[in-house]
């Protein structure tokens, strides 16, 4: 291991509490808002346990989620057989794990993992997430978040310069005769390799996952006027690619340094709204809502808020939308980049 590698800081994602969660109570805002939520995960134990049970919980605390997308997140894994064809056990586990339940369609669409680096050989990979998800397989997330001062908080992590890697592009170039999109995940500071992967490819269909990954610990600490201005420059130039998407949320990990986490109380509506309207608003601005997803990123921000909260904290930002932006806000622009049944 190179001494830079060493160098690099742990962020794990904070513990669920449900206790420290439980200490505070808001009213639902505009209850009948139909949402379609299109980034969570399912998981046995990693370390706190979220299955369908435990998902239709948060979900069922007054929000009107119609509908759920389930987002890669290296879950049961085949644990034999060719390692290519490993991850389709996560689609097979997802689609074991849920049903729709009535009006309520979890998990209706499947974001899954196939490594792009397989070049050609990533064709059979697609295929048999295809085959297994029955419908609901739509596309690929392969992370490749990575930054020397800060480890992977899930492993492996990815190579630095991972979109911009040939091997990977031949990959990627593969995706869009299978009609299936990709869920793009970096921090803010690669950025400048996601512009250079649309240019390349701007027929495929990408989200960019967690409003960019804009740091905020490490050797971001204390930086957050800076880093903003880097983020709001890729976001503006981002916007012209048309084939991209982006999701707004995932700011209550541990990486985006806004620490609600290390507080007496979990933090308001009014507090997240505070701390998350301006990189929020830049998006809705510059992508247009019809390009915009709020995404709730659990369990993985349950660690800093609870999913009720967590809404209402989007409503509030979105409070000066028009109608028909806040229905591509909340659930038409997954609908329509997933291929979703509408919800409304």
């Amino acid at each position: 291991m190179s001494s830079q590698e060493q160098a690099r800081q742990p962020f794990p994602h904070p513990r669920v509490r449900p206790d420290w969660l439980a200490k505070l109570h808001e009213d639902i805002i505009d209850p009948a808002q139909p949402i379609i939520d299109p980034h969570h995960h399912l998981w046995r134990a990693r370390p706190d346990r979220y299955l369908l049970e435990d998902l239709a919980a948060d979900i069922q605390t007054g929000h009107n989620v119609l509908a759920t997308v389930f987002i890669q997140c290296g879950q049961e894994y085949r644990p034999d057989g060719p390692p290519e064809l490993r991850p389709v056990g996560e689609t097979e586990f997802v689609v074991g794990e849920t049903a729709q339940q009535g009006a309520f369609r979890p998990c209706a669409g499947i974001a899954g993992h196939a490594d792009c680096t397989l070049g050609e050989r990533i064709d059979s990979v697609l295929q048999a997430h295809i085959e297994a998800g029955g419908g609901r397989f739509k596309g690929i997330r392969h992370s490749g978040a990575y930054d020397p001062g800060i480890a992977p908080t899930a492993p492996p992590g990815a190579p630095p310069g991972l979109y911009k890697d040939p091997a990977f592009r031949a990959g990627f170039g593969r995706l869009q005769r299978f009609g299936l999109t990709f869920d793009a995940w970096l921090y803010h500071p690669q950025l400048a390799d996601l512009l250079d992967l649309l240019r390349a490819f701007p027929d495929q269909k990408v989200v960019l996952n967690h409003a960019g990954g804009p740091l905020g610990v490490g050797p971001y600490e204390d930086r957050r006027a800076e880093v903003f201005a880097q983020w709001r420059a890729y976001i503006t130039e981002l916007a012209d690619c048309r084939n991209l998407h982006i999701k707004l949320g995932g700011l209550a990990m541990a990486v985006n340094g806004f620490g609600f986490d290390r507080q007496p109380l979990p933090p308001s509506s009014g507090e997240m709204a505070a701390a998350w309207r301006p990189y929020f608003e830049h998006a809705i601005e510059t992508f247009g809502a019809d390009r915009c997803m709020f995404e709730s990123n659990f369990p993985v921000d349950k660690g800093m808020c609870a999913y009720p909260v967590l809404w209402n904290a989007f409503k509030r930002i979105a409070a000066g939308c028009s109608a028909d932006e806040k229905a591509a806000l909340f659930h038409r622009t997954a609908q329509r980049f997933y291929d979703l049944p509408p919800v409304a």
